[in-house]
């Protein structure tokens, strides 16, 4: 079987902490959702038969005010259409790359107890996800 990732590794999320904390940062989302999502037993949202595009959607929706109060915004979003290089096996869903003012308002966002609410939604939502951070580029014609 092939791993899985839903949250960060201990590693790799002291590596993110080890990373500047006062700069901008782009957070790359690759997402594949499950079939059915995947609540834990008692969950408000266990019993309603979602898909894990629609717990995905309710991730949005409970941690969207969060986000944006820190100051987060999206800044490009994709629907998967096909691997050019890479595994023929890696599908992904959608994807979108998330830009902080700060990785201090990535931290003050995932801290929020209502924050930590809403993430329950994602996990359930998600059978395999990538998240990476970048240093903002300048954009334009060159490579």
């Amino acid at each position: 079987m092939t791993e899985r990732y839903i949250d960060p590794s201990r590693a790799n999320f002291e590596a993110f902490k080890d990373l500047p904390r006062d700069e901008p940062i782009h957070m790359l989302n690759l997402l594949q959702y499950r079939e059915e999502a995947d609540y834990p037993d008692g969950h408000e949202n266990a019993a309603k038969g979602w898909s894990g595009r629609r717990a995905y959607q309710e991730y949005g929706k409970t941690s969207g005010p969060i986000f944006r109060r820190v100051g987060g915004s999206i800044v490009w979003r994709g629907a998967f259409q096909t691997v050019v290089t890479g595994p023929e096996a890696m599908h992904w869903h959608d994807g979108f790359i998330a830009s902080y003012p700060s990785a201090d308002a990535f931290f003050e966002m995932i801290k929020d107890t209502e924050y930590q609410k809403a993430v329950v939604n994602r996990t359930a939502a998600l059978r395999d996800s990538r998240l990476v951070r970048f240093a903002p580029g300048a954009s334009g014609e060159g490579f």
